[in-house]
């Protein structure tokens, strides 16, 4: 459950991002650098239904929290 950081109201979780006049979507990398290596995964979206608040979040860090820095 998230919390918004503005107002602490419980967040609506699991939105999704769309890209408007692009069908490519976001994705989330450890090297902006790399084209197609280096994907942590899609960006998943949490709202908040009180004041509006967004919040961009990964959902699985686990390719994240393995990588070797």
């Amino acid at each position: 459950m998230r919390i918004c950081i503005r107002c602490n109201t419980k967040m609506v979780e699991n939105c999704g991002i769309k890209v408007k006049g692009a069908r490519y979507g976001v994705v989330l990398t450890d090297d902006e650098d790399k084209w197609f290596g280096g994907r942590l995964g899609e960006p998943k979206v949490a709202i908040c239904p009180s004041c509006g608040e967004v919040s961009i979040y990964l959902e699985d860090v686990n390719k994240l929290k393995n990588q070797e820095r």
